[in-house]
């Protein structure tokens, strides 16, 4: 993990700490990224319950509930899916705040609707807080990660901060 991702971690966790609230994520393209990040944190424990990395569809229905209606018809890299992904992980982990996101992270699997790079990324929480992203990133398949893992961390301290507001 860069010193860079390490410190808008450290940041993160600081931002929830201050405000009381926890945090879990869902995330597919990241595999896990996010929460990595995070547990490099010294007393993250305090703030972070845990993540599912969830690539497939049946595991996106078995453990975030995503409906199997909506992956039909939006499809799994979806405003549809990432909201009801992120209010998945909020019910399982039994968070204030959760992130999540799905992509085509390259090289290959995008198309017109859908290029390489697309990555749809959900912030809910605290109350009825939704923030929901869709990023083009133009990078290699580390950099559209790093990309999302980074703006996933950043929505996460904005919604703390705005808990505190």
């Amino acid at each position: 993990m860069s010193s860079e991702m390490t410190a808008l971690a450290a940041q993160a966790v600081e931002a929830l700490r201050s405000q009381h609230l926890t945090l879990s994520t869902a995330e597919t393209d990241t595999g896990g990224g996010i929460g990595a990040a995070l547990i490099d944190v010294p007393g993250v424990s305090a703030v972070f319950r845990g993540g599912a990395t969830v690539y497939a569809n049946a595991p996106k229905q078995a453990i975030l509930s995503v409906p199997a209606e909506t992956l039909q018809a939006h499809g799994s890299v979806s405003e549809e899916a990432v909201l009801a992904m992120a209010a998945g992980a909020r019910e399982v982990f039994a968070t204030d705040i959760a992130v999540a996101e799905s992509g085509i992270t390259g090289p290959g699997g995008g198309g017109a609707e859908r290029p390489v790079g697309l990555v749809w990324i959900a912030c809910v929480g605290p109350g009825e807080r939704r923030v929901l992203e869709r990023h083009v990133w133009s990078g290699d398949r580390v950099g559209n990660k790093e990309s999302t893992i980074r703006r996933s961390l950043e929505l996460a301290i904005e919604a703390a901060e705005a808990a505190g507001s």
